[in-house]
């Protein structure tokens, strides 16, 4: 039988080892998702039975990969993935989470409200100059299935700081991917990054992800009023 929105979500044991003493956090959270997350266009019915595995534990266990106290942007934020569940996980960071859909901007905002976390929501696309100059200098980008390495280095690399890291969800063709789009990630400004993965103690199967470094002041051209110059960025 597939569980239906709103049903209860069982807590899976790996929970407790990720979440420690804030576990009520996470357990509301995937308690929202399960009641709205269909409806409001948040996940799909098939994702209802893996809420935990599938989106929160799987963004949490990215909190590995942060130095304390860091600055990050979660950049297209959707339901909140990996955001919500590493500032649950993380109260020490400093977390920006952006996404350009007003409804769930509105969705974000709810969440942080219910659960009292101290987290910003920007509505807003990364390669829009206000944005850039907003969110700049950043320690840290995070991104879970929002585009191609190439397109997304090109985006987010321009947030971060020299020395900061973007840390981009992917799955297993990460190594692939980041073969294929290594020239591209390079000619922004980006290292030849690394594939890692998270969550290898406590998970069945463990979070990718794609590692680039910003090692230079390298960023795509942007017109003045912030609009997208490459071709390819109109696909998004």
């Amino acid at each position: 039988m597939t569980a239906a929105e709103g049903d209860p979500i069982p807590v899976p044991e790996a929970a407790r080892a990720v979440f420690g003493d804030r576990l009520p956090g996470a357990e509301r959270f995937a308690t929202m998702l399960a009641e709205q997350g269909v409806r409001r266009g948040l996940i799909g019915p098939r994702e209802l039975p893996r809420i935990w595995d599938r989106h929160l534990l799987n963004s949490a266990v990215l909190a590995e990969l942060l130095p304390p106290n860091c600055r990050v942007v979660d950049v297209g934020s959707g339901a909140g993935l990996p955001g919500i569940p590493l500032a649950i996980a993380r109260p020490d960071v400093e977390l920006v989470l952006l996404e350009p859909m007003a409804r769930r901007v509105a969705w974000l905002r709810e969440v942080i409200e219910e659960l009292d976390l101290s987290v910003e929501v920007v509505r807003g696309r990364a390669e829009e100059g206000p944005v850039r100059d907003r969110l700049a200098d950043q320690d840290v980008v995070t991104a879970r299935a929002v585009a191609p390495l190439e397109r997304l280095s090109a985006w987010c690399l321009p947030l971060l700081r020299p020395g900061g890291r973007l840390l981009a969800l992917k799955g297993s063709t990460a190594a692939e991917e980041l073969e294929r789009d290594a020239a591209a990630v390079q000619a922004v400004g980006g290292s030849p990054g690394e594939v890692l993965s998270c969550g290898d103690n406590v998970l069945d199967v463990p979070t990718t992800v794609v590692v680039v470094e910003r090692v230079s002041q390298k960023a795509p051209g942007r017109r003045r009023d912030g609009g997208r110059r490459a071709r390819k960025d109109r696909g998004r």
